[in-house]
């Protein structure tokens, strides 16, 4: 559970405390703590719901 709160915190310095907060409890309620699912419930919340893009070894620096 570290990673996501590391993540938590690295969220908050870009989104509003109280949408942290309620993704936060939406994940614990689902147990879902696994890479970028905080982002995906943000994403989720605010009626976002295209998939999160990610750099892969054919599409990066």
């Amino acid at each position: 559970m570290v990673p996501a709160v590391t993540e938590a915190v690295v969220l908050a310095k870009l989104h509003d405390l109280a949408d942290i907060d309620r993704a936060l409890g939406t994940a614990a309620l689902a147990g879902r703590f696994s890479d970028n699912d905080l982002l995906r419930l943000l994403a989720h919340q605010r009626g976002d719901d295209t998939p999160a893009t990610r750099a892969s070894e054919t599409h990066s620096l």
